[in-house]
């Protein structure tokens, strides 16, 4: 009985090794115009194995194992590079709070520099 649950384990914890990789995750380079775009996804793992034996009260004995494994993937989002700068853009709709957080940077910057134009040209 030990030697199939053993087994079993093995070859759900070989599984896991082949599908679960650095490629998986982070996806292959592609171009859009003058972006690089990198793939970035998110994966869950589901593992169980498990085992018995036993003998019934007629006297007949049994014995098993089994086990199962599950995967789920969904991208998460993108890395995008252009010429020097790099922004993760995520693939699901952020919240408008979360969306003002992320442009807050280039909208005071907008503004220090127009602070800056209005005060040399006084």
């Amino acid at each position: 009985m030990k030697a199939n649950l053993d087994e079993t384990i093995q070859k759900l914890t070989e599984f896991l090794k082949d599908e679960v990789k650095t490629d998986t995750i982070i996806g292959k380079e592609f171009k859009l115009g003058e972006f690089s775009c990198v793939p970035v996804m998110s994966i869950g793992l589901g593992v169980g194995a498990g085992g018995g034996e036993g003998t019934a009260q007629k006297g007949d004995q049994g014995e098993g194992a089994g086990g199962g494994a599950g995967m789920g993937m969904a991208p998460i989002g993108f890395l995008v590079t252009r010429g020097e700068q790099i922004q993760f853009i995520a693939a699901k709709g952020h919240g408008a709070l979360a969306t003002a957080f992320e442009k807050l940077p280039d909208l005071l910057g907008k503004y220090f520099e127009s602070k800056k134009k209005a005060t040399a040209t006084a």
